[in-house]
């Protein structure tokens, strides 16, 4: 039996195919790549019982991954998350049926490890010496430390104004670290610049196929964790959506596996942005296939601060193929709902899932969300990587002094 039935890479916009034993990045029209896999074949030799026995991270899946040799695979033990039940928020939203799948207890502490966990695999497959990306924070840290575990150089190129602590890991890890004043597309042409001249290997978003294919796990463990019966809504922060147009992968490859029955209807997926910069939320308002560069953009979600989505018209796609949709909300209002998270749940989320959350609450205000319905809210990362983002006065005691 294969470790993985990878198939080849394919352009979703011109179906152009590519080799996945060959460097490959953007296709020349443009667009990313994605990874198709033999999934005729691999449901003849492969059944969901047979996850039964294997360890709890997002490997499990490896036949629907693309690295082909498993001492190739470099991983800190990421996936199989907790999808928690988050019942007196619930209550509070009118959402009696509400969940949480739980990123921030992962390896570095955000999702982005799935996607650096898989993207450093292949890369190490292909005999790449060093790689090179922008970065809001926690992607750059992801990679950085999972390019270290596989004997691989890394380049970063983040904000100023990014989280201090990810910079922290990069500079521990042995990046090749540098700051921008600016924002994560100003590092992105700093990125693309370096790539041409130095011949780095090129890891921004959707820049290089695989890191979606660990992203995508979060869609495969969503589903076998509800056994296999899909939940009514998915809301997902999205500054470059690679997680959603994982997530939607995934649904699509299990329905072709037949672990999904064709007949369920698949989760209607939010893209949740700030007001601060939403262009996904603003071209689905208007029914576009891709977005406007959002100029000026500012919000104290640092993970969802992306003007303009290289996969945008992806990101889009999956939201009208599920009848889903893009909302916008406020910094004030979600610091707001990160603090009734902690003291409801007991739970600290980042700026990216409290937005998740109160996305869904206004979403239920609004009656999109229905008092019966499954709701799965992506928490993305541990509240703890953003110190900066909670300012608390605390009473200073003189030993002996009373309370």
């Amino acid at each position: 039996m294969n470790y993985s039935y990878v198939s080849h890479l394919y352009c979703p916009k011109c179906s152009q195919t590519y080799s996945t034993k060959e460097e490959h990045h953007l296709c020349p029209c443009g667009s990313p790549l994605l990874v198709a896999y033999d999934l005729d074949r691999l449901s003849r030799n492969f059944t969901a019982e047979d996850l039964v026995k294997r360890s709890p991270d997002l490997w499990r899946y490896h036949e629907l991954l693309p690295v082909q040799q498993k001492e190739n695979v470099i991983s800190l033990g990421e996936g199989m998350t907790p999808l928690l039940s988050m019942n007196t928020l619930g209550q509070d939203m009118k959402i009696p049926n509400l969940l949480m799948k739980d990123e921030g207890i992962i390896p570095t502490g955000a999702f982005k490890a799935r996607g650096a966990s898989v993207g450093v695999s292949k890369a190490k497959e292909l005999g790449i010496k060093e790689i090179a990306m922008p970065t809001n924070g926690n992607a750059g840290a992801a990679w950085s430390l999972y390019a270290a575990r596989a004997k691989l150089n890394s380049t970063i190129v983040m904000p100023v104004d990014a989280p201090r602590i990810t910079r922290n890991e990069c500079a521990l890890a042995g990046a090749h670290l540098f700051l921008v004043n600016g924002l994560i597309s100003d590092a992105g042409k700093i990125i693309a610049q370096a790539v041409q001249e130095k011949g780095l290997y090129d890891v921004s978003t959707l820049k290089e196929p695989y890191r979606i294919e660990g992203k995508k796990t979060m869609g495969l463990e969503i589903a076998e964790q509800l056994d296999w019966q899909l939940p009514d809504v998915i809301l997902y922060p999205t500054g470059g959506g690679v997680g959603l147009i994982g997530i939607y992968k995934a649904l699509r490859e299990l329905i072709e596996l037949g672990w999904i029955s064709s007949d369920q209807k698949l989760p209607r997926l939010v893209a949740v942005q700030s007001e601060g910069c939403a262009p996904i939320v603003e071209a689905w308002k208007q029914g576009l296939n891709e977005s406007s560069f959002w100029e000026n953009s500012e919000t104290i979600a640092f993970g969802i601060n992306v003007p303009k989505a290289i996969g945008d018209f992806l990101v889009l796609n999956a939201l009208y193929e599920t009848d889903g949709c893009a909302i916008a909300v406020d910094d004030a209002s979600l610091l707001k709902e990160q603090e009734r998270i902690a003291q409801l749940e007991g739970t600290f989320v980042c700026p990216e899932g409290a937005a998740s959350f109160l996305a869904a609450r206004r979403l239920k205000e609004e009656n999109w969300i229905k008092e019966d319905e499954q709701v799965v809210v992506l928490n993305t990362g541990a509240g703890i990587k953003y110190p900066d983002t909670v300012d608390c006065e605390v009473p200073i005691l003189e030993p002996g002094d009373s309370l």
